[in-house]
């Protein structure tokens, strides 16, 4: 055994790479690389830098102590995480139940042993205690019981919707004990637009009061689209708190956002023809079958139908069942059928893959589309996280003078 290149193995998890990814990255075969990993040979310099070079790209390593320290509640994949990592926080807690999404989570953050993950939230919003300190609580809690989709369906069905669904609505209140328990400094929660609709507006009654009257947090809120940092009308409501009044709004949020001839368009993300597999253009008796829908419901004055998109264009919503048939975003082929997005696609299209941070797509296609139909678009939470810092910094200096630890009775 040897016993140099003692960080190789953190380096090679911190990249993300599966050991597929790794041999064609690598230009080594599998048996190779487990070699390396398990120290039985000296790792090659180039084999050593590029995985370290990957590994930078997809997980920055960081100097120096966190500037706070957050948790992850109905985490999905880590979008609301990586936006409160880009200024300076570090996860010390994650809650996501779905199996899926944690794969996906742990191929795309390296956390360390004094990281706590959990799956369902329930027994920790029982016993919050169980969760780690922390200063600043994000939370992207189920939106299907308030969505327009997930009111509609359940509607037809005859299913309770909203906080009346038991096993989906009412998480909200395990947020609500979790906050009452630890009194962090401040919180982020996100849902989708409707919720400030649902049930003729009284969902949204009892959220804001629980915040602001039983729990005594400052809260403002906004719903933000997605279309100034990424090429998709995706609109979702976001909900700030904070412990103390410190002035927080979103009055002045605009600033944050791209002057209108930056925005993108879907040629920023969509990859080149010679990336593309076969099997993402539509079957003939798919596409027959989606224009024939299309066709029913315009004749009946419905706008119900498939939507097709060019390089040119802004997308509509990606949702969690693009992977049925990929109708609400089919882009245009010449001389063939429409496609479907490729999950790289959607990773860029959600602002995973961003700049220069790459994403790791673990998963089949069927759940990556799922993950990021549920997730949120990345560079929005790294514009509010931005915009909320400087309050931030301001709350957590008032708890470092001893506020901190005073809890609602």
């Amino acid at each position: 055994m040897y016993a140099v290149d003692g960080d190789f193995a953190a380096s090679f998890h911190r990249s993300g790479l599966s050991i597929e990814e790794a041999e064609h990255e690598l230009g080594k075969t599998e048996r190779q690389i487990r070699r390396y990993l398990a120290a039985e040979c000296r790792v090659p310099k180039l084999v050593r830098e590029r995985v370290e070079q990957i590994a930078a790209t997809r997980m920055p390593v960081r100097s120096g102590p966190p500037a706070f320290r957050f948790i992850d509640l109905f985490a999905g994949i880590g979008g609301l995480r990586l936006g409160f990592e880009a200024i300076g926080g570090a996860c010390v807690f994650t809650s996501e139940w779905d199996r899926w999404s944690q794969e996906s989570y742990r191929r795309n953050f390296a956390d360390g042993e004094d990281h706590v993950s959990a799956g369902d939230i329930r027994p920790y919003g029982t016993d919050p205690s169980l969760i780690p300190e922390f200063d600043v609580l994000l939370a992207g809690f189920p939106c299907q019981p308030f969505s327009l989709a997930g009111v509609s369906k359940k509607n037809s069905l005859g299913r309770k919707h909203g906080f009346d669904d038991e096993h989906q609505g009412n998480l909200f209140f395990d947020i609500e004990r979790i906050i009452r328990h630890h009194r962090p400094a401040a919180f982020l929660l996100e849902n989708v637009k409707h919720l400030e609709r649902h049930d003729s507006g009284r969902t949204f009654q009892v959220i804001r009061r629980t915040l602001e009257e039983d729990l005594g947090y400052s809260i403002d809120w906004r719903v933000i689209s997605s279309a100034p940092w990424v090429p998709q009308k995706r609109e979702r409501i976001f909900i700030a708190g904070f412990r103390e009044d410190v002035g927080f709004s979103f009055d002045e949020f605009d600033r944050m956002i791209p002057p209108q001839a930056q925005w993108p368009t879907l040629g920023s993300i969509l990859q080149s023809h010679n990336e593309i597999d076969a099997k993402y253009t539509l079957t003939p008796r798919l596409w027959q079958y989606l224009q024939d829908y299309r066709a029913k419901h315009e004749k009946a004055g419905n706008g119900f139908g498939y939507s097709m998109f060019g390089p040119g264009d802004v997308a509509r919503t990606l949702s969690a069942r693009y992977h049925k048939d990929g109708s609400e975003i089919l882009i245009a082929q010449k001389g063939t059928r429409p496609r479907r997005l490729t999950p790289t696609e959607c990773a860029r299209l959600m602002g995973f893959e961003h700049g220069d941070r790459k994403w790791s797509i673990p998963v089949s296609d069927t759940q990556a589309y799922r993950q990021f139909g549920n997730a949120v678009a990345v560079p929005v939470v790294e514009a509010v996280a931005q915009y909320m810092e400087p309050k931030l910094q301001e709350m957590l200096g008032r708890g470092r003078d001893g506020e901190r630890q005073r809890k609602v009775a």
